[in-house]
């Protein structure tokens, strides 16, 4: 499994590529396979001030509907509106093409909270047992 080592994770399953003051936002290559095939993304509106932790969206899949929670508070500049069409770049790329929001961060320090790519790794391993 994937877990790029220059992006910042939550326990939540969603990641964090920080440049400078802003952030963009998905889910990790675990929680897409553990969704299954994601037939829907819902997303918030550009503009919209958010705060870590808060549910910000939801992931459908054919299993089920998750919540997407902000890693970071501040925000949204850009959200992914190819998802709308194209959804299962979530399953394909999650790091790339699946990315689902970008914030401008309010609170910058809040990236020292999130999880390294060895700590991700960590609770993965400590979930599998």
């Amino acid at each position: 499994m994937s877990i790029p080592n220059d992006l910042r994770y939550t326990e939540e399953h969603e990641w964090a590529r920080v440049e400078g003051t802003s952030a963009t936002v998905g889910i990790t290559h675990h929680a897409q396979e553990a969704l299954g095939d994601i037939v829907f993304v819902d997303l918030p509106e550009v503009g919209r001030q958010i705060k870590k932790g808060e549910a910000i969206g939801a992931v459908e899949s054919v299993k089920a509907v998750s919540d997407l929670f902000s890693p970071l508070s501040g925000k949204v500049v850009a959200v992914n509106t190819e998802l709308t069409n194209l959804p299962d770049a979530v399953n394909k790329e999650p790091y790339g093409a699946g990315w689902m929001v970008k914030v401008e961060l309010s609170a910058p320090a809040e990236v020292d909270q999130l999880l390294s790519a060895d700590a991700y790794q960590g609770l993965l391993a400590k979930e599998a047992k």
